[in-house]
C-alpha cells in the first residue's frame, strides 16, 4: 500500500458530522485537545478516528476547523504520553509546538510531544494527517540516539519517504503476525534515526528563566532517565545552577525533580511491560524495574501500585 495514494485514508467524498462529534471522537483518540471551528461553525467536514492495527494505535484525523489546541491544563488531565508521529495527507497544517512554527504540505512528517503544549493551524481549509502513537518512554530509553521533536522532514527527504513506507507496511500487517513485533521495534528506531538531533550539546543556562532551565531539566531527564548517577544533584550541574536554585524551580510546579524522575522511570516500566506482552519473552517484572532504573524491587512495587492504580503483575495479564 502507497500511503499517500491510500484510497481508504483518502475517500473521495468525506462527510459533514456535527461539531461536538467530531470533538469528543478526537479527545477519545487523542486525549485532551480543543477545537475552534471557524465562525458559526457547527459542522465539520473530516472526521477523528481511531485505527489499531499491528498492535499500533493511529489517529485518521481530518477536519476544515479554524484551530485544535492542546495546553497545560490538558495536559496534566491526560494520563498517557505519547510521541505522535504525523503524517500529512492532504492540504496543509500549521503547527505551532516547542518553540516552532511549521507548516506541513503533502508527506511531510513531524514528531510532536503529548506532554507540550501544540496548536494546529487550518484556517478553515480542509486538512487531512495520519498519527501513529508511539511509546514516549520507550522511545527516549535508547541513549544512543537523541532526537528532535517538533522538527519537521519535507515529503521528498528519503527519511520521510522511509518512515511513510513502514507505516504503510504497519498498516497492511496483522497484529498476530509474526513479524509484528519486529516491524514496531523498526518504527521506534526508524523514527529516531529520522529524527536525529544535529547536537548533543545544551545551552548553558545560569542567567536563563526558571521555564526554560526546566525546559533543559526535562530533556535531560528523558536522554538519561535510566543512568545510576540521574539526580537533582547531576541535572543541576549538567545546567549550571545551584541544586537550591532547581529545587526552587520545581517548588513553582509544585513537584520535586526526584518524584518526576521517578513517575518517568514508573511510565518506561508500564511501556516495557507492553513491549514483554507483544515479544512474548522471557523477561520478567523484576528485569523490567531493574532496566527502568529501580534497585529496590518492594519500592518499585508499591510507587507502580499508587501511580496505575494496579500492581505490574496486574498490568502483564491484562488484555
Amino acid at each position: 500500500m502507497e500511503l499517500l495514494n491510500s484510497r481508504s485514508l483518502m475517500p473521495v467524498d468525506w462527510t459533514i458530522i456535527p461539531y461536538d462529534q467530531w470533538a469528543d471522537d478526537l479527545q477519545s483518540i487523542c486525549g485532551r485537545f480543543t477545537p475552534r471551528p471557524t465562525e458559526n461553525g457547527k459542522s465539520v467536514r473530516g472526521a477523528a478516528r481511531g485505527i489499531d492495527v499491528c498492535g499500533m494505535q493511529f489517529a485518521h484525523v481530518s477536519n476544515d476547523l479554524d484551530r485544535v489546541h492542546r495546553d497545560w491544563d490538558d495536559i496534566k488531565r491526560d494520563s498517557n504520553e505519547h510521541l505522535f508521529l504525523i503524517v500529512q495527507l492532504e492540504g496543509s497544517c500549521g503547527v505551532d509546538h516547542f518553540g516552532h512554527h511549521n507548516t506541513l504540505d503533502v508527506g511531510d512528517c513531524i514528531l510532536v510531544d503529548s506532554t507540550k503544549p501544540t496548536t494546529f493551524h487550518f484556517g478553515g481549509v480542509f486538512s487531512n494527517h495520519l498519527s501513529m502513537h508511539l511509546p514516549r518512554q520507550i522511545m527516549y530509553s535508547e541513549k544512543r540516539t537523541s532526537f528532535d521533536v517538533a522538527r519537521k522532514l519535507q515529503g521528498f527527504d528519503p527519511m520521510a519517504i522511509m518512515l511513510r513506507a513502514l507505516i504503510a507496511k504497519i498498516m497492511s500487517t496483522p497484529a498476530n503476525d509474526t513479524n509484528s513485533a519486529q516491524l514496531k521495534d523498526l518504527i521506534f528506531s526508524a523514527t529516531r534515526q529520522a529524527f536525529v538531533s544535529d547536537a548533543e550539546a545544551l545551552p548553558h543556562l545560569v542567567n536563563d528563566s526558571a521555564g526554560r532551565r526546566l525546559q533543559m531539566v526535562d530533556i535531560l531527564i528523558d536522554r538519561h532517565l535510566t543512568d545510576a548517577n540521574l539526580s537533582a544533584k547531576w541535572l543541576a550541574t549538567r545546567i549550571g545552577v545551584s541544586i537550591r536554585t532547581l529545587q526552587q524551580d520545581f517548588q513553582g510546579l509544585g513537584v520535586t525533580c526526584t518524584t518526576i524522575i521517578r513517575d518517568k522511570r514508573l511510565k518506561l516500566a508500564k511501556q516495557k511491560i507492553e513491549q514483554i506482552k507483544d515479544h512474548r519473552g522471557n523477561a520478567t517484572i523484576a528485569d523490567v524495574a531493574y532496566s527502568a532504573g529501580f534497585n529496590d524491587i518492594s519500592y518499585f512495587n508499591r510507587s507502580f501500585k499508587d501511580l496505575f492504580h494496579c500492581a505490574p503483575t496486574d498490568c502483564l495479564k491484562q488484555g
